[in-house]
């Protein structure tokens, strides 16, 4: 009796046991459920949350983000008519699998990398159409910044891999800063001459060890362009300036928080592959540069994981969890830490695809938040994303939604018939572009802001470009509007008083919503009045502060 006690008891401890030991873990919650988390956290979220953006306003504000342009007037038609439940997701991953996708995180990763340096060595067409392949064949991104990294500009198909230097004028010190501040979020350039006098972990002999990496190149003129040489010799060696006693001390290859990379010891008749002379960019045996790439992007560098992971949010939400993104560090932490820690460890695991991570913010509640709060609340007391942040368009943006809610986009489509396609269109209308981004972008070198100038009003108030493309022609906006008045040809005055068809065409075109009661009225009033002509109505609309913004 006790014998069956006991064998009775031992089952009962044993048999659950065992199950609950073999029991398969629980599966994680998508990235964009565990981001939303984070964000939502804090006992006055909920009083604050701005709620789910409109259909419009997250139609206009995912066509932007991921193609670089808002969406004509079909387009948006067919989204705000669309009930499914998932139709979101649904343009999610249909704008994603673009070709305009992959073109506009091109131009987005030109302007992060190259800050708009003007072309010295490398053409754009080149480094653009290298991106542009990369993204559209959603390359892992470490694969990428490696390829960026590393090359000697011998090979004149892969011009692409010396850009980054190149047009920088193969200048160590000013590689070095860059290197910091766009690839590991840490700007080093204080710490040149110094341990930063504000920022306790930007110290000298993590500057130092990135120059030494690069400290043997230099731009040399040969085969009648600038090509990157590099010596075979050369130590890096550097003082404080506070240090009272000069200390001199000599670095080694090394990225911040990595071992110290040794030269190999080499015959000296052996030191180079292609030897220096006049005229010549010479190739060492032994490259230090070459091994920047290997130290610096790895699957297991946190900084690195992390100053993406920051960017793409950043890109996606209009200011990172790190700001600015090139100060990471402990005196200025993220605004969420475990989110800015979850999106680190996530690029990593996900082996750097770009896409499937972007496709996850796009899909959180963060993302798709109003830009309105409630009303009654005080906004000065917001949360951080509890409500979407106002992004200006970028000068490629600015000038690519233009060209779409004018119309001149669907003008250039009908006149190519069969043979359009995204290709030809950007080689169409992309000399458009310089003009905008003379206009409206930041200085070269610097990183992008907004600064609202006098010059870039005249420009949209007056200037010949955009009321050059508010005509009638087909496909054009003028034309379509002038059909809904029954105008003939963007005549004066209407031949029959306009519907809300004409109101609902003009701001789906231009702010991709349609219009308010209020908003209707003032069209019907305006043509009513004759105060002027449609082209007149249509540039008081591109041309307003509402336009300029992504909500």
């Amino acid at each position: 009796m006790h014998t069956y006690r006991f064998a009775a008891l031992l089952a009962a401890f044993v048999v659950p046991f065992a199950v609950h030991a073999a029991a398969p873990a629980a599966p994680k919650a998508p990235l964009h459920q565990q981001l939303d988390r984070f964000i939502a956290t804090g006992k006055d979220f909920a009083r604050y949350d701005a709620g789910p953006a409109s259909d419009g306003e997250f139609v206009r504000r995912l066509y932007l983000d991921l193609t670089g342009c808002i969406p004509n007037s079909a387009q948006a038609r067919s989204f705000l008519a669309d009930r499914s439940p998932d139709k979101r997701q649904r343009l999610i991953d249909q704008l994603l699998a673009s070709p305009e996708h992959a073109r506009h995180m091109a131009i987005v990763f030109d302007v992060m990398l190259m800050e708009r340096q003007p072309d010295r060595s490398v053409p754009s067409a080149q480094w653009h159409e290298f991106l542009r392949t990369a993204f559209l064949a959603n390359r892992p991104w470490d694969e990428v910044a490696r390829e960026i990294l590393s090359g000697d500009g011998s090979d004149n198909a892969k011009l692409h891999r010396i850009k980054f230097f190149a047009d920088r004028g193969g200048e160590p010190h000013v590689i070095t800063r860059d290197i910091s501040r766009l690839f590991l979020g840490t700007n080093l350039q204080c710490a040149q001459c110094h341990d930063h006098p504000r920022v306790e972990e930007y110290t000298q002999d993590h500057y130092y060890g990135l120059f030494a990496f690069v400290s043997r190149s230099s731009m040399t003129a040969a085969r009648g362009r600038g090509l990157l040489a590099e010596k075979a010799d050369g130590e890096v060696t550097y003082q404080s300036v506070f240090d009272p006693r000069k200390v001199t001390k000599t670095a080694f290859p090394r990225v911040p928080g990595g071992p110290a990379i040794k030269d190999p010891v080499l015959d000296k008749s052996k030191l180079y592959l292609v030897a220096p002379g006049r005229g010549i960019a010479s190739v060492p045996t032994y490259s230090r540069r070459a091994q920047l790439a290997g130290a610096l992007v790895r699957g297991d560098s946190t900084p690195f994981k992390r100053n993406l992971a920051n960017r793409l949010w950043a890109h996606m939400l209009g200011r990172g969890l790190v700001d600015p993104p090139d100060m990471d560090h402990g005196a200025n932490p993220p605004s969420h830490p475990e989110l800015l820690d979850l999106l680190t460890q996530d690029i990593g695991e996900r082996k750097f695809d770009i896409r499937g991570f972007l496709r996850e913010v796009a899909l959180s509640k963060t993302y798709q938040r109003s830009s309105e709060l409630p009303s009654g609340v005080d906004p000065k007391g917001a949360p951080l994303y509890a409500a979407a942040i106002l992004k200006p368009l970028t000068p490629e943006q600015l000038a690519w939604s233009l060209m779409q809610a004018t119309g001149l986009t669907d003008t250039q489509r009908l006149s190519m018939g069969a043979k359009v396609n995204e290709a030809v269109i950007y080689a169409r209308l992309s000399p458009n572009v310089p003009t905008f981004v003379r206009t409206f972008a930041s200085p070269a070198g610097s990183a992008p802001s907004f600064d609202a100038r006098m010059d870039q009003a005249l420009f949209l108030a007056n200037g010949p470009t955009v009321r050059g493309w508010l005509v009638a022609r087909p496909g054009s906006l003028l034309n379509r509007l002038a059909k809904l008045s029954g105008q003939e040809k963007g005549g004066t005055a209407p031949l029959a008083p306009p519907g809300d068809g004409l109101a609902d065409e003009l701001y789906l075109s231009i702010f991709t919503r349609l219009p308010d009661a209020e908003e209707r009225k003032e069209v019907a009033d305006f043509l009513a009045a004759k105060r002027g002509t449609l082209a007149d109505l249509a540039w008081a609309l591109v041309a307003s502060t509402e336009f300029r913004f992504n909500h």
